[in-house]
């Protein structure tokens, strides 16, 4: 009897630290989209009507390790591609993200679809929409320490796939790059019970624009601003200044709203093959148990400049 009564106490203590954990963690999930440091280089991942702009097919991989020094911390793996069809002036793309925080395992496959319209002789308004899936999976059981005696208690890896939807447009010329988006509209719910249920994602949204002045010949300024609004959460930002040299070297800074200090450096290794990393470097409370984030990216764009041949015929 002792027993039966033991393992029932231990089946609820177990359900309630399940259900106060996924309390917990709605905190994490739904703070706002996976960021990244390089998206002024691939607005793909903030931006559906950014596919295609690029004119050629352009793929890109982005390895970002957040909080480096913290268990458990969030990594990120991103792979994105999309060209341009131009005699109908339609981008095409496709974007996958695999994400983990701690017991939390993230996949997501999203299709974009831009339209390119042309507002001066070298400028572009294109209007974009993006339709994916999320799949979210949670093994509380790792956190908790069940016994994998009982396979009842040991089964509490909690998994859901969500259909979502996001669009946005953009506006880009020679010197002037500005786009407003949400890549995600439709909010993730999961029910509890009948009736109690919980919000795993809310709406983002993002306002981006950047300006390149002329300093000299080989110099350019490029000087950029990020803003990202979720709803009960204070309004974040991020401010950058980039200097690029010959158009083949690109170093900078960044400022994330009391997160972090950016360092970027983007190199182009050939007309086609980009290389970028950054470091961000932690400040406030984050500071203190991290010892700051990396990212790497990867750009590959299938555009090639055909040189002239003189014949000997």
């Amino acid at each position: 009897m002792e027993k039966v009564i033991l393992r029932f106490n231990l089946k609820l203590t177990t359900r309630v630290i399940i259900i106060i954990l996924i309390l917990i963690s709605e905190h994490i999930i739904a703070q706002q989209k996976v960021q990244f440091t390089q998206y002024m280089f691939n607005n793909l991942v903030i931006n559906p009507a950014y596919a295609g702009a690029d004119e050629a097919l352009s793929l890109t991989f982005i390895q970002r390790s957040q909080w480096s020094g913290v268990d458990k911390a969030p990594t990120t793996q991103t792979l994105s591609g999309h060209t341009l069809f131009k005699q109908k002036q339609i981008g095409l793309g496709l974007t996958i993200i695999n994400d983990k925080i701690g017991v939390h395992k993230n996949l997501s496959a999203l299709s974009n679809y831009a339209y390119h319209l042309k507002t001066g002789t070298n400028s572009y308004l294109s209007m974009g929409v993006q339709a994916g899936i999320h799949n979210k999976k949670s093994d509380y059981a790792s956190l908790v320490g069940i016994s994998n005696n009982d396979p009842k208690l040991s089964n509490s890896i909690i998994s859901h796939t969500f259909f979502d939807f996001g669009m946005g447009i953009y506006f880009r010329s020679p010197a002037w790059h500005i786009g407003i988006s949400a890549p995600e509209l439709i909010p993730e719910t999961i029910s509890i019970n009948d009736t109690s249920s919980i919000r795993l994602s809310y709406v983002n949204y993002f306002l981006f624009s950047k300006y390149k002045i002329k300093l000299s010949e080989n110099m350019d300024f490029e000087p950029g601003v990020l803003i990202k609004y979720l709803a009960g959460v204070p309004l974040s930002y991020d401010i950058n200044m980039n200097l690029i040299f010959a158009e083949v070297l690109t170093t900078g800074f960044s400022y994330r709203k009391s997160e972090s200090v950016d360092f970027l450096l983007k190199g182009q290794i050939t007309p086609q093959l980009q290389f970028g990393y950054s470091y961000d470097h932690p400040v406030g409370i984050i500071a203190r148990i991290s010892n700051g984030s990396h990212e790497i990216m990867i750009n590959y764009l299938f555009r090639y400049t055909k040189s002239n041949v003189t014949s000997p015929r």
